[in-house]
């Protein structure tokens, strides 16, 4: 039998834990609260009654007193119950939100690091931090609104037919055209639009995000803000879909929906006229008064029921969106982690009939790929861009797990290993290394937290960052990204080396790493890998086939499929696809540019 869906706010009761129960509690508080409210206007009418009933000689109405002390009364008791009932509701959902934002962090610790490549940090961190933030409002108020005006409108409705149906009858005809007005605004296929435009508001802060992090290349090249074409159209589309909800569909509907709430009055004020010749004619014309004493002033109620209603809805509108931007991070793949973790017997790496095909590719990036990579020994992964090489690289430490074949450490298939353990041996150098916004000695000492300040300056050395050191106002206690302290990409590449060396692990994975260093950086980070890759198995992955010349066996994958295999020298004389990239990178590298002759 297919399991019944969950209601969004069963889902966010859900992540609330045993905070569940202060809800519950608070939506209770909530609807005495509302009925504590009620009561004042009672008071007031039977004021008015005694009043009417003994003009002009008002000092005769002997209850008048008490009825006023009885409205403060209530006024007094309803305000604190509420107080006490938001006190409820918003602490479960400071804890719901809290709970939200733990569970969906520790579900993403769990993804495999690959998802985290092509899901941007903006979008996920909108996503959960701000699809959160957006359910607080409803657990903290909006739920509380709804139980609160559910009590008043039965209340309305006992009390507008208590005294005379037909002034009742015209006081609710607001209430019937304030919710006819709001179910066409947020209703139908209104309730769709709600979604797309938070789709778009996700967009725009995953384009906004990739924007601020692409400032400087446009400060570099002296590009305008149009060259960022996917930042203008998020913008332009979410400004558009926000129009169009505010202004063609909700411009009249609203209009209609304050009218009638805020004049609620107007409708009684007819009722009355045609009532009042009857009770002229039937001698009853001060219980005719006394009533539409109490209809005007209960009419008041009518604007606040309708308004808290409108907020209420918005809200659960707004929080179903929230749940299914939640949901998005919670339906995250998760790495696969065995019972029986297997240990590696050594440090090789063998791939057998290795496939990949990325989600939603109609084509394998790799596909059918076998070759092994011996303990101590170097391979370069080469070929051209979209080959292959680093979706190979990357199935190695698990960022993805291939889609069928397998791949082997120590003997033993990845995916029957601890993640951890797997992690432990590997150390990457990839062309994009991101530094913390931390200290030197804190970015280096994050491959190895309990290193001393000796073994984290002994990796620098290695790494040949003396120089970047020397430059530092603070030397390695210097904090990146602060009071214009910068690096440039070759000098972040020595400081992530020395991340690896510190490391210390047996199989090294370097891939393109002197992708963005200038001649002089590459130089020295040439000799900071001497000693990372020292004794270690090494795959490394590199455009410059400069830097591969002495590598025991080279791999060539083009199209995800492994076209040649061998030594440099071998590879040259078979006059394939290697011989011929090498003879390309050859002729660039010897490309100069000559003065023409004079005209």
């Amino acid at each position: 039998m297919e399991e019944k869906k969950k209601s969004d706010i069963a889902i966010l009761l859900g992540y609330a834990g045993k905070y569940k129960i202060l809800t519950f509690l608070g939506l209770a508080l909530s609807g005495i609260a509302m009925f504590l409210g009620m009561l004042p206007y009672i008071c007031i009418w039977l004021v008015a009654r005694d009043l009417i009933a003994v003009a002009p000689n008002w000092t005769l109405a002997t209850g008048v007193q008490k009825y006023g002390w009885m409205a403060f009364v209530f006024a007094v008791v309803g305000i604190l119950v509420y107080f006490a009932a938001l006190m409820c509701t918003h602490l479960a959902a400071f804890r719901t939100a809290s709970n939200i934002r733990k569970q969906g962090m520790a579900h993403l610790m769990e993804a495999p690091l690959g998802f985290f490549d092509s899901n941007a940090s903006g979008l996920l961190r909108n996503r959960l931090d701000g699809a959160a933030s957006e359910t607080e409002t409803l657990l903290a108020h909006n739920l509380a609104d709804i139980v609160g005006s559910i009590v008043m409108f039965v209340g309305m409705i006992v009390l507008m037919f208590v005294f005379d149906w037909r002034m009742g009858a015209s006081c609710l005809l607001a209430a019937v055209v304030s919710v006819a007005a709001m179910f066409t605004m947020m209703g139908g296929k209104n309730a769709q639009l709600m979604h797309e435009y938070q789709a778009a508001q996700d967009y725009m802060s995953k384009a906004g995000t990739e924007y601020v992090r692409g400032i400087p290349v446009v400060k570099v090249f002296q590009q305008t803000v149009y060259s960022f074409k996917a930042f203008k159209d998020a913008i332009e589309d979410y400004s558009q879909k926000a129009e169009h909800y505010a202004i063609k569909v909700c411009r009249v509907p609203q209009s209609v929906n304050l009218t009638a709430t805020e004049g609620a009055f107007i409708f009684l004020v007819p009722a009355a006229v045609l009532i009042a010749p009857g009770a002229l004619k039937d001698g009853n014309f001060a219980g005719f008064v006394t009533n539409f004493a109490f209809y005007a002033v209960f009419s008041a109620i009518v604007s606040t029921a309708l308004a808290r209603i409108m907020f209420a809805t918005n809200g659960i509108m707004l929080a179903s969106s929230a749940i299914k931007r939640i949901d998005q991070v919670m339906g995250a793949p998760t790495l696969k982690v065995t019972d029986d973790p297997k240990e590696p017997k050594d440090n090789s790496i063998e791939f057998k009939d290795v496939s990949f095909t990325y989600e939603g590719a109609d084509i394998p990036a790799i596909d059918h790929v076998s070759f092994r990579v011996e303990p101590g020994q170097t391979v370069a992964l080469v070929g051209p861009s979209g080959g292959g090489k680093t979706t190979a690289a990357s199935l190695i430490p698990r960022f993805w797990d291939a889609t069928s074949g397998a791949v082997y450490v120590g003997g033993v298939d990845v995916r029957e290993m601890d993640p951890h353990v797997l992690m432990d041996r590997i150390a990457f150098v990839f062309q994009n290394n991101r530094l913390f916004k931390a200290s030197i000695f804190e970015n280096v000492r994050a491959a190895k937290p309990g290193a001393t300040r000796e073994e984290v300056q002994t990796a620098l050395d290695a790494a040949q960052c003396g120089d970047i050191l020397a430059k530092l106002p603070n030397g390695m206690d210097t904090v990146i990204g602060t009071a214009g302290v910068y690096l440039s990409g070759g000098e972040q590449q020595r400081v992530a080396l020395a991340r690896a060396i510190l490391k210390d692990a047996p199989i090294v994975i370097l891939d393109e790493a002197t992708a963005f260093a200038d001649p002089e950086n590459e130089a020295l980070i040439q000799k900071a890998f001497a000693t990372l890759t020292k004794g270690k198995t090494v795959i490394m992955i590199a455009h410059r086939l400069s830097t591969v010349v002495s590598t025991g066996k080279i791999i060539v994958l083009d199209e995800g499929k492994t076209v040649e295999e061998g030594s440099h020298e071998t590879l040259k004389q078979k006059n394939g696809m290697y011989s011929h990239m090498w003879a390309d990178y050859n002729q660039a590298v010897n490309w100069r540019i000559s003065a023409g002759e004079a005209m």
